[in-house]
C-alpha cells in the first residue's frame, strides 16, 4: 500500500470538515478552506471544542502551521 504524503491528505480535507489541536491542547473543529507550505490552515465556521462540545464560536480563523500538533478528519 502507498503511502499518501502531508499535503495529498490536506488536499484531499479541502472543503470538509477536520479537527485540529494546537500547542497547549486547545481543539478547533471548522471546515478547511486552504493551506500553504507551511502547513497555515485557513479554516471557516471554526469553533473551539472542549470535552466534544462546541465551546465557542470563531468564524474564520487562521491558524499558524507551527502551532499545529495535528489535524485529523471529522
Amino acid at each position: 500500500m502507498q503511502q499518501e504524503r502531508p499535503f495529498d491528505l490536506l488536499n484531499k480535507m479541502l472543503g470538509k470538515q477536520m479537527m485540529v489541536r494546537l500547542k497547549g491542547g486547545t481543539h478547533i473543529r471548522g471546515t478547511l478552506v486552504s493551506f500553504d507550505i507551511h502547513m497555515n490552515l485557513v479554516i471557516h465556521d471554526a469553533e473551539e471544542v472542549e470535552d466534544g462540545a462546541a465551546k465557542a464560536k470563531i468564524g474564520t480563523l487562521l491558524l499558524r502551521g507551527g502551532n499545529i500538533i495535528y489535524v485529523s478528519p471529522v
